[in-house]
């Protein structure tokens, strides 16, 4: 006779023989996992090298305050063969003249007015600085979001799991039972080949969702920026923040999501775009000065040709710049910056609307969920009930087979509906807080 039981004791034994699948597992708790995404995740380390960039770009010279100052130097070397024919006197042929030369010099360039332009590169600039910043933290808020998600993904396909190999042990003693009955010649064969098929069907559904949680666990070790194979299992289980309010939410939007911020901060840029080419209407007054020498020596062609020169001085002035006429393009600019502020404009304006909208959709399905969850709750306590006392009333020869796997299924649906429920609320309330900006707690940037 063929033991169900012994199966599974073998299944276990092999289990036992892999510690690197069965006791290697490591526990992965949220923050832990939120933790290691902060860390390794490769859209935020991109982000955050890109922040870098725009902070070391917010300097004076990068603004146009501090003068340019360039240094040259030569050294040059020649030899020349040379013919000269004179009117009144002998031609005079020289070859292989040699000369060498050599000079260098410092040039300061300073502008020290350019109708505030560079007040206004600088207000730029730490414009940039911000935008970058508040870039970096709405990517690392969608990261977060997306590994809470992915790790309450893993939750799940793992609760759904263990609902199935209750469902599994329900139709493991089906088997017996039958079995058993036959062989006392209470029950038919019959019984026994329909306990077993169902008995395969839940083993392979099992199988199945198998592969769903090993997905999700390569997905979630993606996000975490890490080798896909890590095996491991989550330790907190999905609990529902009941206490959001949309209200709030709502008004948080304003004060904290980030892509509200940076498209405001696209509207302070714009204006400074406008501001630069008023500017540029002015006239540019720098400063300039240079110091020189160069010192030439040569083999004289004739007796007026100096053997050594040599100069050595400094200069210094102002220089004025004043833009009188550049075909209008300065017009043409005007015109643009004020159609790319009117731009900008309707595009925070479209954006605030998608927001408040995304905000309405995640609360409501946040406020459904939660009522859903109580009924639901209820619905499984009473599923799983029935299937233990439909198992024990066909123990006793009282139900039969097929109204068995019915309230064995009805436990099933019970469970695997609740837990989408559940998922289905965190996920709403991860969404609220990503939306409102209150998602990433100070103690974990």
């Amino acid at each position: 006779m063929f033991s169900y039981r012994a199966a599974a004791l073998l299944l276990i034994g092999l289990a036992l023989l892999m510690p690197d699948r069965a006791f290697s597992q490591e526990q992965l708790s949220l923050e832990q996992a939120i933790r290691l995404g902060l860390q390794h995740n490769y859209d935020i380390q991109i982000a955050t090298k890109q922040e870098a960039i725009n902070e070391n770009n917010v300097t004076l010279g990068n603004a146009g305050f501090l003068p340019s100052v360039d240094g040259r130097a030569t050294r040059t070397f020649s030899e020349n063969n040379s013919r000269q024919e004179f009117q009144s006197g002998p031609d005079r042929i020289r070859d292989g003249a040699s000369s060498n030369n050599m000079g260098y010099g410092v040039n300061l360039n300073w502008v020290i007015f350019d109708g505030l332009g560079m007040f206004i590169n600088l207000e730029r600039l730490k414009t940039l600085e911000k935008s970058g910043e508040l870039l970096t933290k709405q990517t690392v808020e969608t990261t977060l979001a997306d590994i809470t998600a992915s790790y309450f993904e893993v939750a799940r396909q793992s609760f759904k799991i263990q609902a199935l190999q209750d469902a599994i042990a329900i139709s493991e003693a089906r088997v017996e039972i039958a079995q058993a009955q036959y062989e006392v010649g209470v029950s038919a064969k019959v019984e026994i080949l329909r306990a077993q098929v169902d008995y395969n069907a839940d083993r392979s559904e099992l199988l199945l969702q198998q592969e769903v949680l090993q997905n999700a666990k390569i997905n979630l070790n993606q996000l975490l920026g890490r080798n896909p194979d890590i095996n491991f299992v989550v330790t907190d289980s999905i609990v529902v923040d009941p206490t959001l309010n949309y209200g709030t939410a709502a008004n948080d939007l304003y004060a904290a999501n980030p892509l509200l911020q940076r498209l405001q901060l696209d509207r302070q840029l714009a204006s400074l775009d406008m501001k630069a080419i008023r500017a540029s209407r002015f006239p540019v007054i720098g400063v300039t000065s240079a110091y020189n020498f160069s010192r030439s020596e040569a083999e004289p062609l004739n007796e007026f040709q100096a053997r050594f020169n040599q100069n050595r001085g400094y200069n210094y002035g102002l220089t004025l710049s004043v833009p009188i006429f550049n075909g209008f393009n300065i017009n043409r600019q005007a015109q643009n910056a004020r159609i790319n502020l009117e731009s900008v404009n309707l595009e925070y304006q479209r954006e605030e609307n998608r927001l408040q909208a995304d905000v309405a959709r995640a609360y409501s399905q946040y406020s459904n969920r939660l009522q859903l969850l109580e009924l639901e709750e209820v619905n499984v306590k009473l599923a799983q009930e029935n299937a233990q006392i439909a198992l024990e009333r066909y123990k006793l020869g009282l139900l039969t087979a097929i109204e068995l796997r019915e309230a064995q299924r009805n436990e099933l649906v019970a469970s695997n509906r609740l837990i989408d429920i559940k998922y289905q609320a965190k996920t709403a309330e991860v969404e609220l807080k990503r939306l409102s900006g209150t998602l990433l707690q100070p103690g974990l940037q």
